[in-house]
């Protein structure tokens, strides 16, 4: 079984890389202005992510509501109650800090691109990908804050909620319904550069996630973090990632799915997307210490989900083969 090792990935390893050693540059005082390249950024991302919205897809994979329950349950629920498991487990200001970021993860939603493209290998319900991939990063913008409400208020004093949906609003949603009112004009340009875009989507998360480690190896936070703590997290996404997976798989074959239905709960069910998990952050946890720790979890688990995917989508896909021959 072969493991591919992504080429973003290995981006984000050089920019914190970059970041440890060049910090000056994503400081409050840096002359270069970071913030307002990545609100800029942001928005374009989510437009040209509304613009990919094709309505009559959508529509393809509304029917199967059993398997849209249970990929968004898994993802808003399932998730976040297993990691809230843990909490009463909490000892200190560091245990509290890294919870945070771990329920932070369980609290986002699914990706989009990837989700699709793992589906489509594996032979799954690619219209039924379609629909749970793209209305996931939509309830995202309403359900992770109020998720994350709940616990950051005690941290963070300035927790307000109408700022942080104002802002999520404006970033966010009302360039995804731009885009979407756009994309019968501007569809086709989505589609001729999607590497384009891609690689614009990919570099804005980039520079958002250079900015967060500056700051964090800036004030030092990542002093108390050992290489074995590092390995514990790691360990704690892989675990989190298995049970929910298994999980997902199981109640798709209590639910007598299909394997092309299976294939689509276990695989947009069990993702985390990195691009909404960066740009929430910047607005949910504004003006807290220690965006770099927080994001951590989430990269280890967005590296961890595509080289265990990438390597499982092969063998769904013989399933589904064998299972057409008989």
């Amino acid at each position: 079984m072969r493991i591919k090792i992504d080429r973003f990935v290995v981006a984000i390893i050089v920019v914190i890389a970059i970041a440890y050693f060049f910090p000056q540059w994503g400081v409050a005082s840096s002359p270069v202005p970071l913030d307002l390249i990545s609100a800029i950024g942001i928005a374009l991302i989510f437009f040209f992510y509304g613009l990919k919205l094709s309505p009559q897809k959508l529509k393809a994979g509304l029917g199967n509501f059993k398997l849209h329950l249970l990929v968004q349950a898994c993802t808003f629920l399932i998730f976040p109650l297993l990691v809230l498991l843990f909490r009463p487990l909490l000892q200190n200001e560091t245990h509290e800090i890294l919870w945070l970021s771990f329920f932070f993860l369980a609290a986002l939603p699914s990706t989009v691109s990837s989700s699709v493209v793992m589906v489509s290998i594996a032979k799954g319900n690619i219209p039924a990908a379609i629909f749970n991939a793209s209305i996931s990063g939509i309830l995202g913008i309403i359900i992770t804050p109020l998720w994350m409400g709940l616990f950051i208020d005690d941290m963070q004093s300035d927790f307000d909620f109408t700022q942080i949906y104002t802002k999520l609003v404006v970033q966010i949603l009302l360039p995804v319904i731009l885009g979407m009112l756009l994309q019968r004009f501007l569809g086709g340009f989505v589609q001729k550069h999607s590497k384009k875009l891609t690689l614009f989507d990919k570099s804005i998360i980039l520079l958002i996630i250079y900015k967060s480690f500056a700051e964090s190896f800036s004030d030092g936070l990542f002093a108390s973090v050992s290489w074995l703590d590092l390995l514990l997290i790691w360990g704690g996404v892989l675990s989190l990632f298995a049970v929910v997976f298994w999980l997902t798989g199981s109640i798709a074959k209590w639910l007598h799915f299909s394997i092309e239905d299976q294939i689509t709960a276990q695989f947009c069910g069990t993702k985390k997307s990195l691009v909404h998990g960066t740009v929430f952050s910047k607005i949910i946890f504004t003006g807290m210490p220690g965006l770099g720790l927080v994001l951590l979890p989430l990269m280890l688990f967005h590296a961890s989900q595509i080289m265990i995917i990438s390597a499982v989508a092969s063998r769904f896909a013989r399933r589904v083969t064998e299972q057409e021959v008989l």
